[in-house]
């Protein structure tokens, strides 16, 4: 067998594509292309571009598959038209903001924090990630959009796969803006509900969910999830809100589910499961490498060890469902 170095280096110097593609949402490049193709001179100056390098730049984002070039002409292929105009309600680029507005220098500490066990990020000042997200409007709103963009293939995916006709009410928990009861709501006219997280998020919750004409189905509902007791409905759904947690506090918040929830009522849980052999599911394995750049005890898990937990707490059912790309859900029946 004739062995080479390529996957090696690819790997190895990845983040130079990464860190394209991040600077092209930093520039808004693919919202300025939604108005329409333009030549590279039109778009450099669009962009306010520097012309040494410029047509490096836009080429590379080609040479990617991030933009088509036509004529002398570039333009947003058909992925980056939809996810990452601004201007779209699909757009997930807010993940990808935060994403290079923090990740991507405390990803540079990974060696200390494979060393230590210690975050990398702002909590290496004394800092909490989250009362530092969360104390800041415009961090916060960033911090919002972007759990709206990583979970917005999921929540389309939960909202055709999972038999809703069976239910009629659902309460996500950690809501963020209200991307999942969106697009349930949009499918399903008969489920009605609400999202549950901490108070200075309503404000963005009640505008998004409102932007879509469902704020009379679905409402805010304030609260502290290891505080205080969870709502009730017949569904309940954590997206992306586990792996942040040790595994006591992930044992916590399912017990406390559980408790919540009627008899045959339903807990969701999904994110990034990673896969039982631990071999296949490199997102999952990254956002846990993720989680330990950004909690004191965060990690990502299997579907074995969610539905393990699930039983534990009293869950008579227990199954894992693929939803989308590197995204699964746990389901637990009561």
């Amino acid at each position: 067998m004739n062995h080479t170095p390529e996957k090696i280096m690819h790997l190895g110097m990845a983040f130079w594509g990464s860190k394209t593609l991040l600077s092209a949402v930093e520039l808004e490049v693919f919202t300025s292309l939604a108005t329409g193709p333009m030549d590279a001179e039109t778009l450099r100056k669009r962009l306010d571009l520097h012309e040494r390098s410029a047509l490096d730049f836009f080429d590379a984002l080609v040479a990617l598959g991030m933009l088509d070039r036509h004529d002398g002409l570039y333009s947003n292929t058909p992925e980056t038209n939809l996810y990452l105009d601004k201007a779209k309600p699909s757009y997930i680029g807010g993940f990808l903001e935060m994403a290079n507005d923090r990740l991507y220098r405390f990803w540079g500490s990974l060696t200390e924090g494979l060393k230590t066990g210690l975050p990398q990020n702002e909590a290496k000042d004394g800092k909490n990630i989250f009362d530092i997200l969360y104390s800041d409007p415009a961090k916060l709103a960033s911090f919002m959009q972007a759990m709206t963009g990583i979970s917005m293939g999921s929540s389309k995916a939960i909202a055709q796969k999972f038999p809703w006709k069976d239910y009629r009410t659902l309460i996500d928990i950690g809501s963020a803006q209200g991307g999942l009861v969106v697009e349930v709501g949009k499918a399903h006219p008969h489920i009605t509900g609400g999202g549950f997280d901490l108070p200075v998020t309503g404000p963005l919750f009640e505008e998004y969910v409102a932007s879509f004409g469902l704020n009379d189905r679905f409402k805010f509902i304030p609260g502290n999830f290891f505080a205080d007791d969870l709502p009730s409905a017949d569904v309940l759904s954590m997206g992306h809100i586990l792996h942040d947690w040790d595994l006591e506090q992930k044992k916590t918040l399912i017990r406390k589910a559980y408790h919540a929830l009627p008899d045959g009522g339903v807990l969701l849980v999904f994110e990034g499961i990673i896969d039982d052999e631990r071999r296949q599911n490199a997102f999952g394995l990254l956002m846990s490498l993720t989680m330990l750049i950004e909690t004191p005890g965060g990690f990502d898990y299997t579907g074995a060890d969610c539905c393990r937990w699930m039983k534990e707490a009293g869950f008579r059912q227990t199954r894992v469902e693929h939803l989308t790309g590197p995204e699964s859900m746990v389901v637990g029946t009561k």
